[in-house]
């Protein structure tokens, strides 16, 4: 099959990589830097079970619309962040409006999919997340990634309205695990993105404010408590939202963090970058839904404000020793 991997950073590479291991052919989009080493020098990819180190077809989103064609690809591998996928989208309106490529977004939080459906139609639309991987860019051409990297994907709003997609999904699990990619397809996808929007909203804001990553924030006796805390205040959001969370969920989700490697969070990684941080995907989308339902999340509240306003955890622990 053909990819078109959109947002060729540490999870969209590592991916790209594993599926052109497999036989696979791939189109990484990407920009700067990143984009012209890697056409000048190719892809090196870093993990502990996997190394890719080739040559690849890199091109810029303008030259993408310009000269390929929607029809040349399969899928489309939707990894940018969220705040960037309206943008996108509207970029490529008419590159995508007379095909019938499917996306399939392997995104932050729960707003992507809905943007994507309502773009293209939710028959064109596969919800997905990927799961336990740490994926960043080490220098222009050169990802390391960590940890078992799975994805959960399933057509959109769910397998019920959508059989064809379904049937489209479990297609692309099968070759996917044959690429060494383990995946497994859900029938209620929107309900998988909210269990993962339990470990985001408790994980990477609070990484991004102290500096840790997952597993000195929950090896610590006073955060641990927060981050059940928050995951209950995220449940508790989404089963207003409509969707049927419930107490095992949160502590699946908690005992599930709790066992992970120590992993720096996207958030973490780009805040040391000095990038704009994904917080209306994550604490956002959890905020703006308990605001339009009077449901009072004070934690969530707090550490987007603070993230908000550029304090780190040494500026805070300045500022509460002053008093």
């Amino acid at each position: 099959m053909k990819f078109l991997i959109l947002g060729a950073g540490g999870i969209g590479c590592y991916y790209g990589a594993r599926l052109l291991g497999a036989g696979h052919q791939c189109t990484f989009v990407a920009r700067g830097a990143h984009l012209a080493a890697m056409q000048q020098n190719g892809l090196e990819v870093r993990h502990s079970d996997y190394h890719f180190n080739a040559a690849v077809d890199a091109i810029a989103m303008e030259t993408l619309t310009a000269e390929r064609h929607a029809d040349d690809y399969d899928l489309v591998l939707f990894c940018l962040k969220g705040g960037a996928t309206a943008e996108t989208l509207e970029q490529l309106g008419a590159w995508l409006s007379d095909s019938s490529l499917v996306l399939l977004s392997l995104q932050n939080g729960v707003d992507n999919e809905p943007l994507i459906a309502e773009k293209i139609g939710d028959a064109r639309t596969l919800g997905g997340l990927a799961v336990r991987i740490g994926g960043h860019i080490l220098e222009p051409g050169v990802i390391e990634a960590t940890g078992p990297a799975q994805i959960v994907m399933g057509a959109w709003p769910d397998s019920a309205a959508q059989p064809s997609t379904d049937t489209f999904a479990e297609k692309l699990s099968l070759l996917f695990n044959e690429a060494g990619i383990p995946t497994q397809v859900s029938p209620d996808i929107r309900y998988e993105l909210w269990r993962k929007l339990l470990i985001n909203n408790s994980m990477n804001p609070l990484s991004a404010l102290t500096g840790r990553d997952t597993r000195s924030l929950t090896s610590d006796p006073v955060l641990r408590p927060i981050i059940h805390a928050l995951m209950t205040e995220t449940a508790t959001v989404g089963i207003a939202d409509g969707v049927a969370l419930g107490e095992k969920d949160v502590e699946e989700m908690f005992e599930l963090i709790c066992g992970f490697d120590a992993i720096k969070t996207s958030m973490l990684v780009d805040r040391e970058k000095g990038r704009p941080l994904e917080l209306e995907g994550i604490s956002g989308a959890v905020l703006s839904r308990a605001a339009k339902r009077g449901i009072n999340t004070p934690l969530t509240a707090l550490i987007h404000r603070l993230l908000e306003l550029n304090i780190g955890s040494a500026e805070l622990l300045t500022s509460l020793k002053s008093h």
